[in-house]
């Protein structure tokens, strides 16, 4: 497994605020007055527009736009981008702020193509230009007049913040847009808005995002780092805030000082890995479930004296409706009733929520991270090398012979530090990701089951178990098996993680978490295998599952439910009265071998077998019966030639390099099984 970046996880996104509901009810509605050319050419139309409120109006009714993905086409078609950019130096900073968010919504929903295709637009050029603005536009209002200075500074933050947004998405998806953050000098900008995290954790959060996607893999960019800059990411590290919002400020720091840890001196290595674990600890030590139900009831309270102090403002007003003529004589003094605009339909920034929210995102990062610090870089070589070593011919079998003969690894194996390894025990890592593997609490699911503004939640919830899951899976493959607890421990976590799989009540619609748990399980059970530690999912439930992920559209569940039949199946070769489900196991496999469609997946499938059946009494007698030898002797030609013929413009050097030595093996183990037969059949 290499660096975890699974997934590009949904960006949170730029709220339109301001009055502007016609233009957004026209992009929510996807309907425009002059309809002929749909809501896109309306809304570009007047981005060139004299007046600021309506090119301001026009950038607000984008950003809704471009969150319906049948829309993009169009925008990427009338050239949103080109029209879209300059309005980041607009003269009004309202224009400025609605531009950003605009762009960044379309980052955020147009994905990697999208991002890339807008850093060939130049779209960099504009924003690096209104960073330096908004840099130098803080500096001067710390001389501005006490009341000026608040709201001024208050709107250049808040268009730094929906620049930053932007600058983060198309560095995580351009590595062009990461190129010209060194070459411009971003760095300096961006530490100078992290500097206030203290009075804008908002904005601080923002750039924490930013520099951790920006400072992986990144060596020009580390050197860049002065003592100044490193001492900002200490103090945000340890600051004071008690909020969840800094428990993420915190969290995410500390992921960038992780990308910092080749310009750290050796000898503060150490310190360094267990100040950034013990962040991690403390995040995942919290329970999310019972922040979600604090949150609600404090959110419920507030609103409930909000709304007892309005009813008490209408008792002091003379209580009552208005008559029309009351209104003309004079001006309302209080809104009676919020409006439902389109805007009050975006997701909601209420300050409970909020807290829950940033909960929830830093224990999913601290989750990722674990697994990042667990895994080791892929190999050096490059592509072309290892093509050359992995011809189709008789060098590629020399190459490997010769490899595995002098105990030489085809992949780079996990592997953790001294130092890594003691602070994951110390801080009780492992205990506390098993923890978080549980389904979420069941009180905050239904409180957000039956509050729409707090539904996303349970997205999110489910995506902090999920990773969990695969956090789960590395630690199993890294750690000895007394780090975990013991023999007991794994049994134990084995019947805890068959019991979720199996309270699912349609496993086979759940495809997040049936990925994740499977590789979990398929990590445990093959340590087991490995220390010969008895298992516990019964022959039915094996099978369940094995039908259920080999229906799987995803090559990695089908991987996954392999690697569990041939570790289950390993170990029953060695115990009498297995031989109906080593039966039931091996045409599992060899129907998997011979049918699935991904070389990867059918070689898992090889391995798995000679596993299984590599030894035992038992093992021998199944073989047998199921005419192991007859149908693997046929399928031989066949899967060297899909090797051959497929090989190259499906599958990666490195996958070559396994279905290869699978090749090797699978002619072996007919050999093995030859002399098998007939020593059964004699």
């Amino acid at each position: 497994m290499g660096k975890s970046r699974t997934k590009r996880f949904k960006r949170p996104q730029f709220s339109p605020t301001g009055d502007c509901q016609a233009e957004l009810a026209a992009a929510e509605n996807g309907t425009e007055q002059g309809e002929d050319d749909g809501p896109a050419a309306e809304l570009l139309e007047k981005l060139q527009h004299p007046s600021a409120e309506v090119r301001e109006c026009a950038c607000a009714g984008l950003a809704r736009l471009v969150q319906q993905r049948p829309a993009l086409p169009d925008l990427a078609r009338r050239d949103a981008v080109r029209r879209l950019g300059p309005l980041l130096l607009d003269p009004s900073l309202a224009v400025r702020e609605t531009a950003a968010g605009a762009l960044r919504n379309l980052s955020a929903c147009g994905g990697f193509e999208v991002c890339d295709d807008m850093v060939t637009k130049d779209i960099m050029t504009p924003l690096v230009a209104l960073l330096r603005e908004c840099s130098a536009g803080l500096d001067s209002n710390e001389m501005s007049p006490p009341g000026e200075k608040d709201q001024s500074r208050t709107s250049v933050e808040n268009i730094a913040n929906e620049a930053v947004n932007l600058l983060w998405n198309v560095c995580e998806c351009s590595s062009r847009a990461v190129s010209i953050f060194n070459k411009e000098g971003c760095l300096e900008i961006v530490m100078k808005f992290l500097s206030r995290f203290s009075t804008n954790v908002d904005l601080a959060v923002s750039v924490a995002y930013c520099l951790q996607t920006v400072t992986e893999d990144n060596p020009e960019l580390l050197r860049s780092f002065s003592a100044s800059a490193l001492h900002v990411l200490e103090s945000a590290a340890l600051g004071p805030g008690s909020s969840m919002e800094y428990t993420l400020l915190r969290t995410l720091v500390a992921g960038t000082i992780w990308n910092l840890k080749d310009i750290i001196p050796s000898k503060s290595q150490a310190e360094i890995i267990n100040a950034i674990l013990k962040i991690l600890s403390e995040v995942l030590e919290m329970d999310a479930g019972e922040v979600v139900v604090q949150m609600k009831a404090v959110e419920t309270q507030r609103l409930e004296t909000a709304a007892e102090a309005e009813e008490l403002s209408e008792h002091a007003n003379g209580g009552g409706l208005i008559e029309d003529d009351e209104m003309e004589e004079s001006p309302p003094k209080r809104r009676v009733r919020r409006k439902t605009f389109i805007s009050d339909l975006l997701p909601p920034t209420n300050r409970e929520l909020r807290e829950a929210q940033a909960l929830l995102a830093a224990q999913q990062t601290a989750l990722e991270m674990i697994v990042n610090m667990c895994c080791s870089e892929g190999p050096s070589d490059d592509d072309d090398e290892w093509e050359e070593e992995l011809s189709s011919g008789d060098e590629s079998e020399a190459f490997l012979e010769s490899s595995l003969s002098e105990g030489g690894q085809l992949l780079s194996p996990l592997c953790l530090s001294h130092e890594i390894h003691a602070a994951l025990t110390n801080f009780l890592i492992p205990r506390k990701v098993f923890e978080k593997t549980a389904f979420p609490n069941s009180v905050a699911v239904d409180i957000c089951s039956r509050s729409p503004t707090w539904k996303p939640l349970l997205r999110k919830m489910n995506t902090v178990q999920w990773r969990a899951l695969v956090c789960l899976q590395s630690l199993v493959s890294l750690l000895e098996v007394e780090d975990l607890g013991g023999a007991p421990a794994l049994q134990a976590l084995a019947q805890h993680l068959t019991s979720l799989l199996f309270s699912q009540p349609d496993l086979a619609q759940q495809a997040d978490f049936l990925e994740a748990i499977s590789s979990a399980l398929r990590a445990l059970l093959q340590t087991m295998a490995s220390k010969h530690i008895s298992q516990c999912m019964a022959p039915e439930q094996l099978m369940t599952l094995c039908r259920v992920g080999a229906q799987s559209g995803s090559v990695g569940v089908r991987v996954n439910v392999v690697g569990i039949a041939g570790s289950t199946g390993s170990v029953l070769a060695r115990e009498d009265g297995t031989l109906e489900v080593l039966k039931t196991i091996g045409c599992f496999l060899l129907e998997v071998a011979t049918k699935d469609p991904s070389l990867v997946v059918a070689g898992e499938a090889l391995d798995a077998l000679f596993d299984v059946f590599a030894d035992g009494r038992e093992a021998e007698r199944a073989s047998v019966q199921i005419r192991l030898l007859s149908t693997l002797k046929e399928f031989q030609p066949v899967f060297k030639m899909k090797i051959r013929k497929e090989g190259r413009g499906k599958y990666s050097p490195d996958q070559l390099c396994v279905l290869n030595n699978v090749r090797m093996n699978l002619r072996r183990f007919v050999a093995y099984q030859e002399t098998v037969e007939k020593r059964l059949t004699t």
